[in-house]
């Protein structure tokens, strides 16, 4: 579905039959869904809807900035300070499954029968009758900005820092091929709120410490190619999160550093987490990574995409990276050959 004013009215009509609602997203939440989540919130807030951000786990520091009016509570919080509180609606924004808010968070949300997804993610499995999912915006900050004009409020300060954010994270600062004319006109009207750019750059790529640094160093120094060179990967261990005291969050923009290599058509992160691997895959648009996500289980865009490995105990991860990489590697001869 693409951002035409019927999606959006549809979306304004939904969100208008509610008063008492909660917003999630996904787990280890990046700044789409979180500057999603708050913009979305303090709007609903200003219509006089009882709104509250709720998520698995509490917002890490790094992003306090983003909520001033701390509108994100973690699901024990929210729990403890709300426990009467009963939505009539729940929307899980940057993410289509209910099962990717976590595990405490999707038990909880399973005793709700209205639940909607709002997200620039594709799925094949989700009603777009019901749910409102447009692959073509840029990211789910977009949506959620086009949505607040559509409720016919002014973008505030807060608001506009967590939206723009939210874009200029999703985007790559603005490189990747699904950013459009329609992406730089929001944006532009996020700006005269009064954001800067360098202040939201700096707080979001310029606030790191020296380990998570010195573990950038570390993994791009043991990046590996393919024979030709057209396909990168790097790996991220639980070890060298620990070792340079990281997290996650703080690798979450390492893949697009593999974007730079001469000759590179597809970039890949392969990341522990827990007893899974995640695979992230990354091009420049002219390669649909989207296409090698879903034949390996996942899915995503055109130019951003991943999926998830369960590793059985005693399975060797090197097995799944390198089987992976064939898959890969296969695809893009197809590709060349055709």
């Amino acid at each position: 579905m693409d951002m035409t004013d019927e999606f959006y009215k549809r979306l304004k009509a939904t969100l208008d039959e509610y008063e008492k609602i909660i917003i999630t997203t996904h787990i280890v939440p990046d700044a789409d869904g979180l500057g999603s989540q708050i913009s979305l919130c303090l709007a609903l807030r200003e219509l006089g809807k009882e709104c509250y951000c709720v998520n698995e786990e509490a917002l890490l520091e790094r992003y306090d900035y983003l909520d001033p009016k701390k509108t994100i509570l973690s699901l024990d919080e929210f729990h403890s300070k709300h426990k009467k509180f009963k939505p009539d609606l729940v929307i899980i924004v940057d993410t289509n499954k209910i099962s990717r808010t976590g595990l405490k968070m999707s038990q909880y949300l399973s005793a709700f029968s209205n639940i909607i997804y709002i997200d620039h993610h594709p799925s094949e499995k989700v009603s777009l009758g019901v749910h409102f999912i447009d692959t073509n915006a840029s990211a789910t900050g977009e949506i959620t900005g086009r949505l607040i004009k559509k409720l016919g409020l002014e973008f505030t300060k807060e608001m506009a820092l967590a939206l723009y954010t939210a874009i200029l994270i999703d985007t790559n600062t603005f490189r990747y091929p699904s950013v459009t004319h329609y992406t730089h006109k929001l944006i532009a009207e996020l700006l005269e709120t009064g954001v800067q750019t360098t202040e939201a750059y700096n707080h979001i790529y310029g606030a790191r410490k020296l380990k998570q640094m010195h573990l950038l160093g570390h993994i791009l120094k043991n990046c590996q190619t393919n024979s030709t060179g057209e396909i990168a990967w790097i790996l991220i261990t639980k070890k060298q999160l620990d070792q340079y005291e990281s997290d996650l969050e703080d690798t979450h923009a390492y893949i697009n550093n593999l974007l730079v290599l001469e000759n590179v058509k597809i970039a890949c992160m392969f990341r522990e987490e827990g007893r899974r691997i995640k695979l992230s895959l990354r091009s420049h648009g002219d390669i649909d990574v989207g296409e090698i996500a879903q034949e390996l289980g996942g899915g995503g865009h055109n130019h951003s995409a991943a999926t998830v490995f369960e590793v059985p105990p005693g399975f060797n991860q090197e097995e799944i990276i390198q089987n992976s990489l064939k898959k890969i590697e296969m695809f893009l001869k197809q590709l060349n050959a055709a």
